[in-house]
This record gives C-alpha cells, sequence and structure tokens, in this order.
C-alpha cells in the first residue's frame, strides 16, 4: 500500500473502514451505559438493585473484553490482523443483536459477556494495520481521525437512544456491524505482518514472553497505566452519574445516556486535539501529559460542583470527555512500543486491560462507599489512577517517528 502523508492526505479505504469500525465497536461498547437504568426496570429491578445488577453487568462486559483482548491480540500476530477485524466484528454484532431480545438478567449478564470478548479486538487490530500501512509521520494523523470518528459513535448511540427502546438499539447496533463487514472485504493485509509471517523461526503472538522479560513487561504494564484515568471518567464518573449528581446536589435529574452522549462528544474533540497535538509537537509523551493534568483539573471541578443545575453538569460531563480524550495517542503508544510479531498481541490487549480494569474500580468503588460516602470512594479512586498514570508516563519511552519494522526477541 501506498504511504501518504498529511492531516488530510492519510484518508483511503483502510482508514475509512478501520474508522466506521471503532465507530459501530464505541457505539455498542457503551450502549449499555445508556440504556442501563431503562433496561434493567423493563425487566422488573427497582431502587438499589439497578445499581448492583448494573455493576454486574458492566463487569461481565469487561471480563469479556479482557478474555476477547487476550485471544484477539494472538490470532491477531499468528494469523493477521484481518482474521481479527472480520472475527471480532461478526461475534459482538451477533451478542448485540440476542441483547435485545433477553428477558433475564442472567441471560442479559451472558450476552453482555459475549459481546464484551467481541468487542475487544475492533480497535487495537485497526489501529495496529494502519500504523503498518502508513509512513511513520502520518500514522498518527490515521489514528487520530480513526479514533475522533469512532468515539462519535457514543454521541450516535446516546441520540438514537432518546427514539427507539433499548432492545432496537442493541439490534441496530448488531445490523450496522454486520453492514460492515461487506465494507472490509477490500481491506488488505499489513505488508509489514506478511513479511514477518514469512519468516518460519520468528515467534508470534507469544502472549506470555511479555511477562518473561523484566523491561518488556516493565514497558507493557506502563503502557496500560497510562490509560486507565480515560476508564476511570467513563466507568465510573459518567456511568454512575445520576448517582454522584445526586450526591451532589445536582438541581434536576441527570440521565446517564446524556452524561454518555455529553462524555463523549468531548472526547471526539479531545482525541482530535490530542493526535494532532502529539504530531505538532512530534512527542506522544507530551501529548499525553498535557491531557492527563486536563483530566485531572477536570475531576477535581466535578467533585466541587455542588448545587449547579443539570444542565451544567452536562457540560462538565463534556469536558470530562475533552479531557481524557488522548485515546487515539494512548493505544498508538501501545502499537509502537513493540515489535511486529507482539504488536496486535500488545495493541489489543493494552486497551482491553485498561477498559478491564472497570471490574476493580468499580469494585473499589461499591466497597469504600459505605464507608466514605459516594464522592469520597470516586474521588480516591480517581486521584489513584491519575497518580499511577503520571508515574507510568514518565518512564516510558517517547515513540513519534519510529520505525515499526522491527521484531521481539522472544
Amino acid at each position: 500500500m501506498k504511504k501518504k502523508s498529511g492531516i488530510m492526505g492519510v484518508f483511503n479505504l483502510l482508514v475509512i473502514v478501520a474508522a466506521l469500525g471503532y465507530f459501530v465497536d464505541i457505539y455498542d461498547l457503551v450502549l449499555f451505559s445508556i440504556v442501563r437504568v431503562e433496561s434493567l426496570k423493563d425487566l422488573g429491578l427497582t431502587g438499589q438493585a439497578l445499581m448492583d445488577k448494573g455493576v454486574l453487568l458492566l463487569n461481565m462486559q469487561m471480563i469479556g473484553m479482557l478474555i476477547g483482548g487476550i485471544f484477539w491480540g494472538i490470532l491477531g500476530d499468528k494469523r493477521g490482523r484481518l482474521s481479527v477485524l472480520f472475527g471480532s466484528i461478526l461475534l459482538y454484532s451477533i451478542a448485540n443483536i440476542a441483547n435485545g431480545f433477553v428477558h433475564t438478567v442472567e441471560t442479559y449478564a451472558l450476552w453482555r459477556f459475549i459481546a464484551g470478548i467481541g468487542l475487544a479486538g475492533e480497535l487495537g487490530a485497526g489501529i495496529t494495520l494502519v500504523s503498518e500501512s502508513l509512513s511513520k509521520e502520518s500514522r498518527g494523523y490515521a489514528t487520530m481521525w480513526i479514533a475522533t470518528v469512532g468515539v462519535s459513535g457514543a454521541v450516535f448511540a446516546g441520540v438514537i437512544a432518546e427514539f427507539f427502546t433499548w432492545r432496537t438499539n442493541f439490534i441496530i447496533g448488531g445490523v450496522l456491524g454486520l453492514c460492515l463487514l461487506l465494507l472490509r472485504v477490500s481491506v488488505v493485509e499489513s505488508g509489514l505482518y506478511q513479511k514477518v509471517s514469512e519468516q518460519a523461526v520468528t515467534s508470534r503472538g507469544n502472549f506470555l514472553s511479555l511477562f518473561t522479560q523484566k523491561t518488556r513487561f516493565f514497558r507493557y504494564l506502563m503502557c496500560i497505566l497510562i490509560g486507565v484515568p480515560l476508564w476511570y471518567v467513563v466507568g465510573i464518573l459518567i456511568t454512575f452519574s445520576p448517582e454522584i449528581s445526586h450526591a451532589l446536589g445536582v438541581v434536576g435529574t441527570v440521565a446517564a445516556g446524556k452524561a454518555v452522549m455529553f462524555c463523549y462528544l468531548g472526547l471526539v474533540f479531545g482525541d482530535f486535539a490530542s493526535g494532532w497535538l502529539s504530531q505538532l509537537w512530534k512527542s506522544r509523551k507530551k501529548a499525553v501529559l498535557v491531557f492527563l493534568i486536563f483530566t485531572l483539573v477536570a475531576v477535581i471541578c466535578n467533585f466541587m460542583a455542588r448545587g449547579i443545575s443539570s444542565g451544567w453538569y452536562y457540560a462538565l460531563c463534556g469536558v470530562l470527555g475533552f479531557s481524557s480524550g488522548y485515546w487515539a495517542v494512548f493505544v498508538t503508544v501501545g502499537a509502537e512500543q513493540f515489535g511486529t510479531n507482539l504488536r496486535s498481541t500488545v495493541a489489543i490487549t493494552v486497551p482491553n486491560f485498561v477498559r478491564g480494569a472497570v471490574v476493580p474500580l468499580t469494585l473499589s468503588f461499591q466497597l469504600l462507599k459505605p464507608m466514605v460516602g459516594i464522592i469520597y470512594s470516586a474521588a480516591i479512586l480517581g486521584f489513584i489512577c491519575l497518580g499511577i498514570a503520571f508515574t507510568s508516563l514518565y518512564f516510558l519511552r517517547e515513540t513519534y517517528g519510529k520505525d515499526l519494522d522491527f521484531i521481539e526477541s522472544v
């Protein structure tokens, strides 16, 4: 594939398909947060059960993504990036259609788990394929567009939720995914991957090798930890915004669906800005650092927002989204840190381990809440996540402009 450069010159079929794929991925990923209350009420739940079962279902989805991340990551290095793009979207499309027909919490949880497995492969495989197919000067622009278009899927989900029932929303997501498979027929495999796959002596997709060498494991762990604040914001502050806003004395009702929509609207602009700044400054680390600082300020403002109106609280959700909008740069950093024989494994598992961090975060949130209250429990977790992310970023290597034509010795 001919490599192009420039902020607009990166558009080709591969980038467009990856961006639309991530659009559907995000639509399905955040849909449960949007329809959590409505769907559980329709299944007969009330009161505290709405939060307790909501946490259970969210955790089932995220556990599925943890398992799926490892599976798809290894498959992407052993069988190719395209195998992940096709397989993952087929699985989560079927699962989301099935979610539209559930009638018990147990069945709901099962299909959220299966959907989570499917959703785990989309982003990392797309970013890996694009990063290996474009020039080292331009791949940051491509991943910026993928993330910007992709996260707008959550805004779309928020708008659609205003017009259709939760069951119909799940079915729409599944149908959109199946339609995307038709576009992917014309996408070709990464040249770098094909080159490595022809080397019979090269070990590919060896997940355990990420843990057997000290510096490699440290590099891998740092890649994961810099992204945890992103899903702290989405998984705690936004998902449970109705309960948090109530505890803050916000005037008016805050709906989770609208909070998600405003958050991801901010993420659209944040992802564009962080990706553009990383290219302008020729530094991934500087861009991530600036946005981590933004996130810290936005989180502090969130806990100081006592007694404001629901309208202003939605605006604050947008600010939280923008400030944590370094997802594109974060995933690109993971893909650029490792060689071609481990790149898919890392690029797919890293964002899914970050998403999976929602499980210990929500469990800790539930554990701390009776002891210190909902506000302080959320605040404690936020400052811990951000502190760890700042420390991890300090130790990571800069990867802007790095040649990706290399392999890891495993």
